[in-house]
């Protein structure tokens, strides 16, 4: 045999060695992945509120855009120094939303179209979330506010300052019930569990739940307005990998 032949077969070896190991590479490592289960398991805790945040507008209407933002002004100013007379922090109140709109109207004409329609006037609108500490002075401060010019509501949300002993407890309650459901998939498989390869959760903050939504007036009741704030719930969901030992 030449040799040019005797190249040639070893250089065909070589080839196809090469395409063959990392096909019996990819088998054996199929024969080596390990069995694994995955389960999820949920956690709820209740957790009564010790705050609250309450959205409070002032809304002013003139015919110039600085007369509106005057006015707004004024009615804001007392609306502050008041919640501040009342034991509401600096830090705790904050404006939200600030804005001078034009307002429109339209005139019809005498064969039924409608002109153009002009500037009529101007909307302010300042508008200011208030963190309330003590809740038993909710009511009051929003009655109190009304009166001195507020006169569009928003939400009020009920919170906790310190969630996390909540969140703990509803972290631990869903790992418990992950394990629960993974002991009962094994022993009804047949199987044994083993050890934990990866764990992830999912943390569900408590939704905003709107109080109230509505137009204030100087004319609503002297009393305070009465307010509940009920339960927050703190959901965690977590997900557990582990191997089956078989």
């Amino acid at each position: 045999m030449t040799n040019s032949k005797i190249g040639g077969l070893a250089l065909a070896a070589m080839i196809t060695t090469t395409l063959i190991a990392p096909s019996s590479a990819w088998s054996a490592e199929q024969e080596k992945r390990e069995a694994t289960i995955m389960v999820s398991g949920e956690g709820e805790t209740t957790l009564a509120p010790d705050m609250a945040t309450v959205m409070l507008s002032v809304v002013r209407q003139a015919k110039t855009a600085e007369e509106a933002m005057k006015a707004n002004n004024e009615a804001m100013a007392k609306v502050l120094a008041a919640l501040k007379d009342q034991g509401i922090a600096e830090r705790d109140l904050q404006t939200s939303d600030f804005s001078v709109q034009p307002q429109y109207s339209q005139d019809k004409a005498t064969d039924g179209s409608y002109q153009a329609p002009e500037i009529d006037g101007y909307l302010a609108t300042n508008s200011l979330a208030v963190k309330v500490r003590d809740l038993s002075k909710l009511g009051g401060l929003i009655d109190a506010s009304v009166k001195l010019g507020v006169n569009q509501g928003g939400n009020i949300v009920f919170g906790n300052d310190d969630p996390k002993g909540a969140v703990t407890e509803a972290r631990k309650k869903a790992v418990a019930e992950a394990a629960e459901k993974a002991k009962i998939l094994t022993e009804a498989a047949g199987v044994q569990l083993g050890r934990v390869i990866e764990i992830s959760e999912n943390f569900a903050r408590p939704m905003a739940q709107p109080m109230y939504r509505v137009a204030m007036a100087k004319e609503m009741a002297a009393d305070a307005v009465p307010v509940a704030g009920g339960e927050n719930s703190y959901t965690v969901t977590v997900n557990i990998t582990y191997a089956i030992e078989q």
